[in-house]
């Protein structure tokens, strides 16, 4: 089969490599989009915890069930599915355990022809999304989803500041507050992309460029309950700054690196500091029911063919999207 390989650090190629079976509780899932996050851009750059090459990344995907291993229930066989990238969560709700993997590293992810996972990831795909859009949904959704109604909590009404919009993760977080009655603003350092959150729902931006954002969003809007972010980095305080008091600051990477954290503010003004990362089955199998309930589509910023993934991990690396980046896998 046809797969997308690294082969060393920001070595990538379209090659064959010999097809897998499935093993007990395994299924085979002929995969017909599959689309990239910021990890896959970490591992093909070298900078991600657990490298081995050559590999197949890949953390989301859409298909069709072709086998499926010992124990599992034939009748998965072409079922239209899309794949919880999110392995051996464990037993507790608050986090993951020691077992947890993520789909695409170490174990191969989806951006082949055909990836094999364990049956239990499977999902209906939702079937008012195209193959693209499921494809855009589960890695990012996810994540977003846990943010925003597990760890946040965001209720009706309430003021929500998502961070860097135009990312897959962020336009998702983007979709779910408002789907939660949510009066939800964002930031970019472009006027394009939050004009491009205008029309989704948001209620304005702000550009983070400019060093007076801050400043502009306590006069207007004013201070937010819940800012959702995805950067750290020097920009973190400012966050703390437009927090509300006993708001709550809930964040999922560190693309600018660590922040310092203005504690005595935290402290002072009773502000909660809300660590996520991606989901429970709980919180996927919540997520899709969100989905389907309020007919949410994930945003596609951009569709290239699978000899073009050169050109699709160049556009990631340069943050030029709105939404996500997909691949559509030829049989």
């Amino acid at each position: 089969m046809r797969a997308i390989q690294l082969l060393a650090a920001d070595q990538l190629a379209v090659v064959d490599v010999p097809p897998k079976a499935a093993g007990p509780g395994e299924v085979v899932v002929a995969v017909r989009a599959a689309a990239l996050n910021h990890r896959d851009v970490w591992i093909k750059s070298g900078k991600y915890a657990g490298l081995k090459w050559p590999c197949v990344p890949g953390s989301d995907g859409a298909g069709m069930v072709q086998f499926v291993g010992e124990g599992v229930d034939s009748a998965w066989i072409g079922r239209e599915v899309i794949l919880n990238p999110s392995l051996a969560w464990g037993e507790d709700e608050r986090a993951q355990g020691s077992g947890f993997e993520i789909l695409g590293l170490p174990r191969d992810g989806t951006l082949a022809q055909e990836v094999v996972v364990p049956a239990e990831q499977l999902a209906e795909k939702p079937r008012h999304l195209t193959w693209e859009e499921a494809a855009a949904l589960p890695l990012a959704g996810l994540t977003a989803y846990r943010a925003v109604e597990k760890r946040a909590a965001v209720k009706p009404g309430e003021r929500v500041l998502v961070t860097g919009i135009g990312g897959g993760v962020a336009v998702f977080a983007l979709q779910f507050a408002v789907a939660a009655g949510a009066e939800v603003w964002v930031t970019s350092s472009s006027g394009a992309k939050i004009a491009r959150a205008v029309e989704l729902g948001a209620r304005g931006g702000f550009d983070y460029t400019n060093p007076e954002w801050a400043t502009a969003a306590l006069r207007a809007p004013g201070a937010f309950d819940v800012v959702i972010d995805s950067a750290g980095g020097e920009g973190f305080g400012r966050l703390i700054d437009v927090n509300a008091p006993g708001g709550r600051l809930v964040f999922f990477g560190a693309t600018r690196g660590d922040a310092a954290l203005p504690m005595r503010k935290v402290f002072w003004r009773q502000l909660t500091l809300l660590g996520t990362t991606m989901g429970s089955p709980a919180d996927w199998q919540a997520m899709l029911a969100q989905v389907a309930a309020a007919g949410i589509r994930p945003v596609v910023g951009a569709v290239y063919p699978m000899g073009q993934a050169e050109r699709a991990f160049a556009l990631m690396e340069e943050g030029g999207q709105f939404g996500k980046i997909v691949l559509r896998i030829e049989a």
